[in-house]
């Protein structure tokens, strides 16, 4: 190694792993107990401040409770409601509070809180809370509350009642823009931690124990959330810089045999080929057809992820979920049948290239720094069979936007939980980054929609069948794969994932009763 190539190690790579490791020395602490975390900001933890994916939830969890919760089985358990009772003839739940709940400035939480709640959600909607489903709700007494259902819904006490963090009325009924609400009191949860320090620049959270918590007291006095590089996460949980963190799959063996814990996640998340299906020519789902057989998606699993991956179901549930349909259409690479589909649209393989009418066809993908290597193999593929490809690369919530606004062709992002059924609706027909709006199909909008309101089960598994089934012909998105995601600990707490999933079903292994010892 020349002295410019080593000038240019130190610069670009050692140098900012050392610094990294200083930062998370600087927060270690007997009394601390230290999150590894890749990407860092994930947003002010607000109700309505905090990223909307599962790490902006997840640091929001720790401050704010919800009316029930899910433990390590994915058993719905209570939480600031202490039982529960659905009358099915009013399509309402009555819930009984827990009577020892306080806000962290100390007044009593209370039925009027809940109603608050309900009632503002409406009028401001939350992330991942559909306003159409709170028609209202009532106190029945200080400690009582009936939540009256705009539509049957059978997945609520998971994604209403376990998701939607109960607001404190004395604060939050003299905000008019929720969005815009960073003071300091907009932090005062009824959860087992409270903020204490955040740093958008750094990616860090610091949070200290709510000693006086309904739930139980906190394992531990702190909890630290610090930004890592991937790649040095390992050597910082072996010199006890941090506690916890997610680990690149080749380090599982190594990390186990050297005494720490390792976890793997169920298959929640996957990496999907985001297509603009509003715009020609991907407007047209023979063409989107011909991009999945000419996409060999197995390969991409060996050569991108080395094997520690599933491949991707073209009707999105995993296929290790037992909602998943085996049958759909699955798009074998073939491309033979890639080339027919597009020559039965009026394209031509001339030179090598793919044209019509005279203009080659170019593609641009938009990509994410850790998505680089799938980038590139897509690129590869798709140029074999005749396309002009691109590759641009952004920063992930860059990605986000421009997917949010249609401004793109193809993209690479991904998301979780894909755990109940109910996702579809979330991912298929809402609005947001994460969905793919699809509204063509107009059998498939009313089973997406049906499968929320069927309370028989197997009657529900009939009807997500057969969305798989159209999903997977139409497809408006190809998975590409569900990853193998393993973090490693130190034992010092005893992490898990839940099954099912945090709340809506977030693959992290960060549920708040972990860093609780439950009463």
């Amino acid at each position: 190694m020349n002295d410019r190539s080593s000038h240019r190690l130190v610069v670009f790579f050692i140098l900012p792993l050392l610094l990294s490791l200083s930062w998370a020395a600087a927060w270690a602490s007997p009394t601390t107990y230290a999150i590894a975390d890749t990407t860092g900001d994930w947003g002010y933890p607000s109700p309505y401040r905090r990223y909307p994916r599962g790490p902006g939830y997840v640091r929001m969890s720790f401050i704010f409770d919800t009316l029930t919760w899910k433990n390590r089985a994915g058993k719905v358990i209570p939480a600031l409601a202490k039982h529960w009772e659905y009358l099915d003839h009013e399509n309402a739940y009555v819930f009984d509070l827990d009577r020892g709940a306080k806000w962290h400035d100390g007044l009593p939480f209370t039925a009027e809180d809940v109603v608050f709640t309900f009632q503002y959600a409406k009028k401001h909607p939350m992330p991942w809370i559909d306003p159409k489903l709170l028609q209202g709700a009532i106190a029945i007494d200080p400690h009582r509350v009936k939540v009256i259902l705009g539509r049957r819904y059978a997945p609520f006490l998971i994604n209403v009642a376990g998701t939607m963090p109960i607001l404190p009325r004395h604060i939050w009924q003299e905000v008019s823009t929720p969005r815009r609400f960073g003071a300091k009191k907009a932090l005062v949860g009824t959860g087992p931690f409270k903020l204490l320090d955040y740093n958008r620049a750094q990616g860090s959270y610091l949070y200290e124990a709510n000693p006086l918590y309904y739930g139980g007291k906190p394992s531990v006095s702190r909890i630290k959330f610090t930004k890592i590089a991937r790649e040095m996460i390992g050597p910082a949980l072996r010199q006890g810089l941090v506690d916890a963190g997610s680990i690149p799959p080749d380090l599982a063996k190594d990390m186990r045999r050297l005494g720490y814990h390792v976890i793997r996640a169920p298959y929640g998340w996957h990496l999907k080929l985001v297509m603009n299906h509003r715009e020609p020519p991907l407007d047209q789902k023979e063409f989107r057809q011909a991009l999945a057989y000419a996409i060999d998606r197995k390969a991409l699993v060996e050569i991108t992820q080395r094997g520690h991956a599933m491949v991707g179901h073209p009707g999105f549930v995993p296929p290790d979920s037992p909602w998943c349909n085996p049958h759909v259409k699955r798009y074998p690479f073939d491309p033979a049948r890639a080339r027919a589909l597009l020559q039965n649209l009026g394209y031509k393989l001339t030179g090598g290239r793919i044209i019509r009418d005279g203009v080659p066809l170019r593609l641009e993908i938009l990509s994410q720094p850790r998505f680089k290597e799938v980038g590139l193999f897509l690129k590869e593929e798709l140029e074999s069979l005749g396309f002009e490809v691109d590759i641009r690369t952004l920063e992930s919530k860059t990605v986000d936007s421009r997917i949010l606004h249609w401004q793109f062709r193809l993209a690479l992002s991904g998301h979780g939980g894909l755990y109940d059924p109910s996702f579809l609706k979330r991912a298929i027909l809402d609005e947001g980054f994460n969905s793919v709006r699809y509204h063509r199909n107009e059998e498939l909008k009313r089973l997406v929609m049906a499968q929320l309101e069927e309370m028989d089960p197997e009657q529900r598994r009939r009807i997500v069948f057969r969305i798989q089934e159209l999903y997977a012909e139409d497809l408006p998105n190809l998975p590409l794969y569900y990853p193998n995601w393993y973090w490693a600990h130190n034992g010092r707490l005893s992490l898990f994932y839940t099954r099912n999933g945090i709340a809506i079903g977030i693959p992290l292994p960060l549920n708040k009763l972990a860093f609780i010892d439950r009463k």
